[in-house]
């Protein structure tokens, strides 16, 4: 075959969604092997995630299947739920009041990070970016939520490029120096017994797939925010918290589960991203480092009123994402469901009150 065939040939190849996806996956599960031999921290979320983003922003061939993703998002939504035994919704209950405060400090934390954009780069100066709104830097903010930010700025006429990169790139940060920052300090394993099934059985695990399935469905077709993994916690969390433990998963689901979502996360950074505002991008890197830091001192004080570890409490009100968080805390068995349902909780609150507050906190700019 003459080299401009081939050339051609292998184009058009990886012109095919279905072969990017499968090349992309491979890489992403040798990624994850050589993560476990570097004992890398989250091995088969951190390494697809890494490996990705560096190809996607290289512009490689790289794709990221959605129901891959969904099936990644349920079953970690699902596997989360095994941990809520009737035990652990008592203890999660009696926290009530903690979480309240954490989405008070999330949504108080957006606030100021939101401010603090619009103040750096709106004024004149080297930091100005040209038609930045008050409406980009308040989306741009709020911890949580991404997809549902970038929605909800579109609504208001807001930048959605600098909305979506600035969530992306929170997300990833978080999602890298807390778990490597935990692994260095020595803080994992501080849940001595885990609760939940222990034990694969098929039959049961047959009908646990069927039924956090239709609680996905169920999601889905009522438009709920995060449906495949909100849907397959609801469900697992309801049956464990009932009494019916019907099966443990398969610890290779789980990190097939944590590869794709960690592809998925690694694909958003497309080349475009590398050259997107680099003072924006910069001060969001440098916003979420520092909110990591004050998550940290807010933790250590939560832990001083609550018989919990203050890992597990910065894992649950640090400005991560649901699902990476969620993951980190199974991973170094720190508070599954304490983080959860912070998470959660948080989730929720951001979801209900962002909107309402932009237009009070900003009602004489709106007039």
């Amino acid at each position: 075959m003459p080299p401009s065939v081939f050339v051609q040939f292998t184009q058009r190849l990886f012109q095919r969604a279905a072969v990017r996806t499968l090349l992309t996956l491979l890489l992403a599960w040798a990624a994850a092997l050589l993560c476990i031999q570097l004992k890398v921290p989250l091995p088969w979320m951190i390494g697809p995630l890494l490996l990705t983003a560096g190809l996607t922003m290289a512009g490689g061939p790289t794709a990221s299947w959605t129901p891959l993703r969904n099936s990644g998002q349920w079953l970690i939504g699902g596997a989360l739920g095994l941990y809520f035994t009737p035990q652990m919704v008592s203890l999660v209950a009696g926290l009530w009041w903690a979480m309240a405060l954490g989405i008070v400090w999330a949504l108080a934390m957006g606030l100021v990070f939101g401010a603090w954009l619009h103040r750096v780069h709106a004024g004149a100066g080297r930091f100005h970016i040209a038609g930045l709104s008050r409406i980009t830097t308040y989306f741009s903010s709020p911890i949580g939520a991404a997809s549902e930010m970038t929605l909800m700025g579109e609504r208001h006429g807001a930048q959605t490029d600098l909305i979506a990169s600035a969530h992306s790139l929170r997300v990833l940060l978080v999602t890298l120096i807390i778990p490597f920052g935990f692994q260095w300090a020595g803080l994992h394993g501080i849940d001595t017994s885990l609760p939940g099934p222990r034990v694969v059985a098929w039959p049961g695990l047959a009908l646990w797939l069927l039924l956090t399935g239709a609680g996905c469905w169920l999601m889905v077709k009522t438009k709920r925010t995060n449906p495949w993994f909100v849907g397959a916690l609801a469900v697992s969390m309801l049956l464990t918290a009932n009494g019916l433990s019907l099966s443990a998963l398969p610890q290779g689901v789980v990190n097939a589960a944590q590869l794709v979502i960690g592809v998925s996360l690694g694909v958003r950074f497309t080349p475009g991203f590398v050259h997107m505002a680099p003072r924006w991008m910069g001060s969001v890197a440098l916003a979420t480092v520092v909110m990591i830091a004050l998550s940290c001192g807010f933790a250590w004080g939560l832990a001083r009123f609550v018989d919990l570890h203050w890992a597990t409490l910065l894992l649950g009100t640090s400005p991560g994402g649901v699902a990476e968080m969620a993951i980190t805390a199974k991973v170094l068995q720190l508070g599954v469901p304490i983080v959860t349902a912070f998470h959660v909780m948080r989730l929720a609150g951001v979801l209900l009150l962002v909107e309402p507050m932009y237009r009070w906190w900003y009602r004489e700019k709106l007039a």
